[in-house]
């Protein structure tokens, strides 16, 4: 019997096992009494950062390295087995070489290499980090994003320094204390109304994308609605489609630069007419769970580049999006689901 398809795993980047209770924040007595036995995430000016060749965790340095106290601009990110966790800015020492890797959606990127360490960024290799790793350098990425667009107060225009160990920032005319922002955005898989699961999923691409690479629709909530409104709206303005039944599945952090991506599914009418938004939607289509799974089984191997997958009986092709987004557990989620 069939039953509505749920993920089957969570997302790549809401793994986390690192304690960020604020408690923890508001004791810095206890912080700096740790900070000799803490270790430092380093980030980029880009937001890449070390990991050991071969290896599924950060690449971490020790935090006396930075001084006997937590320098000005180090974040508190949690503790994880007994373990403080920092952020402090960082680029590759020494002489790097330029290696190439693969990346999110199955492309070839270049990174820097340097003493048995590549520097990589969240998106690309957040999938293959282990589940503590995982969780730090999204919240490492996340605050970084933060502060760089927070120097100055909101209220007054006064410059602003960090407080609370990285998670607040006071300005220096009133006082006024800021904290990070994280904006809401549904992320929708679309189905057929066939069966309980549909046998087709909608997908677009945007006109950035380089031909062949698809997803699911998503889009910010905007202020006053509800995260259901925001599916049908979001939907309807983007392919011109009715939606149905919106159900929600899961969430998951995008710090590019502050999302939190709320995963839904939701029903259409698969006869009625796409009409992509001018602008923002390049292509929109049905695609068959057979089509999707093989798509699935060429981008399978990450040391290969994903190979097109062939759609609609012609010579469109495509590539399904990469590991480190919530886009493809629900993608995987539903092509693996009973109609």
């Amino acid at each position: 019997m069939s039953v509505p398809f749920s993920l089957d795993r969570l997302p790549t980047l809401s793994r986390s096992t690192v304690d960020r209770q604020e408690g923890l924040r508001g004791n810095p007595e206890r912080l700096r009494s740790r900070w000799p036995n803490a270790r430092v995430v380093l980030l980029d000016d880009i937001g890449r950062t070390p990991i050991r060749q071969g290896e599924n965790t950060l690449a971490t340095r020790k935090a006396l390295s930075f001084g006997d106290t937590p320098p000005g601009d180090a974040v508190f990110l949690g503790e994880s087995q007994d373990v403080d966790y920092w952020s402090l800015p960082g680029s590759p020492q020494g002489d790097p070489v330029t290696v190439k890797m693969h990346g999110s959606w199955g492309m070839v990127e270049e990174v820097p290499q340097v003493d048995g360490e590549i520097w990589v960024d969240l998106r690309g290799y957040g999938d293959l980090l282990d589940d503590t790793s995982a969780g730090l350098f999204t919240t490492a990425q996340a605050l970084r994003h933060w502060r760089r667009q927070s120097k100055f107060c909101t209220r007054d225009g006064s410059p602003t320094e960090l407080i609370q160990l990285g998670w607040a920032s006071k300005c220096e005319a009133k006082g006024h204390e800021e904290y990070p922002r994280t904006d809401p955005a549904v992320i929708c898989l679309v189905h057929d109304d066939s069966g309980v699961n549909g046998e087709h999923v909608l997908l677009a691409r945007q006109p950035i994308w380089p031909v062949g690479r698809y997803s699911v629709l998503a889009g910010f909530v905007e202020a006053g609605e509800s995260l259901e409104g925001c599916v049908q709206r979001e939907i309807s303005e983007e392919v011109g489609l009715n939606v149905w039944d919106a159900r929600y599945l899961g969430s998951q952090p995008w710090p590019f630069p502050r999302s939190i991506m709320l995963g839904f599914t939701a029903r259409a009418d698969m006869s009625a007419p796409l009409v992509p938004a001018d602008g923002e939607i390049e292509e929109a289509l049905w695609v068959s769970r057979a089509e999707v799974q093989a798509a699935f089984r060429n981008s399978q191997f990450r040391d290969t580049e994903a190979v097109p997958t062939p759609i609609g009986g012609g010579t469109a092709t495509m590539v399904l999006p990469g590991n480190s987004s919530i886009a493809r557990v629900m993608l995987e989620a539903w092509a693996h689901a009973t109609p």
